[in-house]
Parts: C-alpha cells; sequence; structure tokens
C-alpha cells in the first residue's frame, strides 16, 4: 500500500539536503585549503605557512604590502636538480658534439677533446678556463633568437644522464608547488641564478610559472647589429655580468630593484644572497639539502656541484629553514611512483 505524503517527510528531507550540503562544504572547502601536499607535515611546512599568513594578514604585526612580497629562488639545486653536472653544462657537452664536424681540430684540442671522448671529468681538469672557453664556443656567435631556438630545441629531445628522464620532468615538485603557494598569496617569484640567463629563460615560464622578465642570470655581452634589413642582439664571445655568490644580490637590486622578504637556495653560491635579504626586516630564508640519496642525490660539504658548507653551519644561528628532502618531501619528482 502506497504511504501517504506527510509533514515530517518534508522536515526530514530538508535534513538530508542540509547535512549534504554541510558535507559537501567542509570537503570542498578542506580541498581549497590545502597547500603544498608533496610536503610532510613537518616543522618545515609549517614554518613556511607561519610566515606567509603573518606576511598577508592585514593589520598583523608582520604585514606586508603586495609590492613588497618579493620572493627569490635559486635555479640550480633549488627548483631543478644538479647533478651529476648542472643542466648547462651538459647543453654545452651536446652542443659541442652537434659543431665538432666543422671543427676536426677539436679532436686534438682541450676541453674539446675530453668532450668528444665521452670524458667530462677531463673538461673539469682544465678549470675555469677550459669551462670558459666551452661557454663562449657553444654560447656565442648567433644572435639571441637563435640561441633561444637551439636551447628549446635542445630541452624538447635532451635527457638526463641519471634517470633519462625530460629535463622538464627534473624541476622539484615541491618547490613548484611552493612557487604556486607564494603566488597564490600576492607574491612576486623571481629566478636569481648563477646559471645563463637566456639559457634559464625560454623554459621557466613552462616549468615554474615564472616568465622570463623575472629571471635574472649570468649574461655574455651582446651587441646591436644589422643584418641584411633586420636588426638583431649578437652574442658576443665576453662575459657581462656572473650572477653567483655576491653578484647575486647586486643582480637583485640591478635588474628587481626590490628587496626580496623570502629567499631559498642550496649551496654556498647562494651565501651571500641569504645573508642580504634576512639582514633586516621581515624575512624568510630556506635551503633545500639534499639528503635523500634514492629518490635524488645526497651531497652537501665535499660535493664539486652545489657545495653546502658554511651556509649550513650557519643557517641555525641566522634562522634560515633547512629543508631535509628525505624527511620533509613526500615526493621529489613528478614521475615517482
Amino acid at each position: 500500500m502506497r504511504r501517504r505524503f506527510q509533514a515530517s517527510d518534508t522536515v526530514l528531507a530538508s535534513f538530508l539536503v542540509a547535512a549534504l550540503l554541510l558535507v559537501s562544504g567542509v570537503v570542498g572547502t578542506a580541498m581549497a585549503q590545502e597547500v603544498l601536499p608533496s610536503w610532510n607535515d613537518t616543522a618545515a611546512k609549517t614554518r613556511i605557512m607561519d610566515f606567509v599568513k603573518a606576511t598577508t594578514a592585514e593589520g598583523g604585526e608582520g604585514y606586508v604590502v603586495p609590492e613588497d612580497r618579493i620572493a627569490v629562488f635559486d635555479n640550480d639545486g633549488t627548483l631543478w636538480s644538479e647533478q651529476p653536472i648542472y643542466f648547462q653544462f651538459a647543453f654545452m657537452l651536446d652542443r659541442v658534439k652537434t659543431l665538432a664536424p666543422e671543427h676536426p681540430e677539436w679532436q686534438a684540442k682541450e676541453p674539446f677533446k675530453s668532450v668528444l671522448a665521452g670524458d667530462p671529468m677531463g673538461v673539469m681538469k682544465g678549470g675555469e678556463k677550459g669551462i670558459m672557453d666551452l661557454a663562449m664556443t657553444t654560447h656565442a656567435g648567433m644572435t639571441t633568437d637563435q640561441f633561444s631556438k637551439i636551447v628549446t630545441d635542445w630541452f624538447a629531445s635532451a635527457k638526463h644522464p641519471k634517470t633519462a628522464k625530460p629535463y622538464d620532468e627534473m624541476t622539484f615538485v615541491p618547490m613548484r608547488e611552493l612557487l604556486d603557494y607564494l603566488r597564490a598569496n600576492g607574491f612576486k617569484t623571481y629566478i636569481v641564478s648563477g646559471g645563463g640567463v637566456e639559457f634559464m629563460r625560454p623554459m621557466t615560464e613552462k616549468m615554474y610559472g615564472i616568465p622570463p622578465e623575472q629571471v635574472v642570470g649570468s649574461t655574455i655581452t651582446t651587441e646591436y647589429a644589422i643584418v641584411g634589413d633586420e636588426p638583431v642582439l649578437n652574442r658576443l664571445p665576453k662575459i657581462d655580468f656572473v650572477d653567483d655568490g655576491a653578484g647575486k644580490p647586486s643582480g637583485i637590486n640591478k635588474f628587481i630593484g626590490r628587496k626580496p622578504i623570502f629567499v631559498a637556495g642550496n649551496s654556498d653560491g647562494d651565501y651571500e644572497m641569504l645573508r642580504w635579504v634576512t639582514a633586516k626586516g621581515p624575512s624568510f630564508a630556506m635551503i633545500v639539502h639534499h639528503t635523500d640519496a634514492e629518490r635524488e642525490v645526497a651531497y652537501d660539504r665535499n660535493s664539486e656541484i652545489g657545495k653546502l658548507d658554511k651556509a649550513l653551519d650557519e643557517a641555525e644561528r641566522r634562522n634560515w629553514l633547512v629543508v631535509d628532502m628525505k624527511a620533509d618531501w613526500k615526493k621529489v619528482f613528478s614521475f615517482e611512483k
């Protein structure tokens, strides 16, 4: 027999709908509020979130106006992997091999001889001069547009020597999340790296959401010229600016024009930048400490690449956050299962 509809049914139905809406709202809010999902719930994550909350809470003691919320990040070893060799060094090696048929004399001339023999350590033995010879040969003698295309094409096909993954998959997921989190809270994010600015710029927007004009790096001299009837910028074999060590604060001042309140690095090459940013006023500094030999590489004080010694010693005294990659990150790369 069909039961007659009663007023109590309406009350029950309304209650159920309200309950469903409440649960849905709670779940939706929880999902919307989830931040830094690839970070473990450790003190590192808490410290980052506390700083962001303090600097964005209007009326609070630590509030910073949006135009002063500048965050700067080193790139090699901070945003993307730098072991076993820098990405840009790998590019140099591949570029020498591409150009070698036009230069038979390289078979007997260092550092090109070592490159062609598959001996990158032999190149390193040539010291700074050998590396500079490689850099000038592979990075100069073309227009800025030509170089940008060469770099873009290389990233599209080259594979990392350890993982065999494309280089754009060798970025650190937790750091990409941190960039997104800061931007969502009114921060403007910059890269400040010792790497070549025109090597990074073709890829940083795709990899990190950082446009080319927000990338500060080392540069070689460019010269205006007319080729045919077209104005171009030619890249000359001459160093213009080295954005490393003490050069990083100078580069920030020269190219950004505002002192950051957030800084992230991973090596002693970032030491001066860490000190300058945190010298006074509301500020936050963090160091990515490579402690995970299984998922990435474990290294610090004795590494030839990304040496972290002095900055690590002073981190606690200067209240710099040391992010333990193994303990603080749930995952390192996007391709992890």
